[in-house]
Order: structure tokens, then sequence, then C-alpha cells
């Protein structure tokens, strides 16, 4: 009997406005079937700070945020402080 976890990142959205959302999913495995599947999301603002991030989230947050789509997203944000 051999127990493992594993962790992978199984979904990546980037939204119209530029947020990503990205869902991690935990496995516990036992020789070879799964016991257990648990899921984690999170989500990443245009500009936000990669550091730390995992490299296939940096990556497609690196391309789809444009300087024009951080802009627009701050310009979007700015609009809705009173």
């Amino acid at each position: 009997m051999s127990l493992t976890k594993t962790t992978a990142i199984d979904q990546i959205t980037v939204t119209e406005n530029g947020i990503n959302l990205y869902r991690e999913a935990t496995r516990i495995m036992e020789d070879g079937n799964e016991l257990s599947k648990t899921f984690h999301r999170s989500s990443l603002t245009p500009g936000q700070d990669l550091t730390g991030i995992s490299a296939n989230v940096a990556a497609i947050c690196n391309v789809a945020w444009t300087e024009e789509v951080i802009a627009a997203y701050q310009a979007q944000v700015a609009a809705r402080q009173p």
C-alpha cells in the first residue's frame, strides 16, 4: 500500500478584463487509485506581482497582460473608486 499526494494546476482561465483564474487540484492516490481530490481556486489581477506563482500560470499572465490590458484594468478599478 503506497500513498502519494500530488498537486497540479489543472485549469487556467483568463477573463475578458484580464483577470487570471486558476485551480490547483490536490490528489491522494493509493496504488494508482484516486482516493480523494480537492481543489483550491485563486485569481490574479492584471499587473499583479507574479513572485511565487506557478511557472505555467505566470507564463499565461505574461502573454495575456499586455500594457493595454493592464491600463484598461487599472482604469476600470479607478472608475469604481468614489
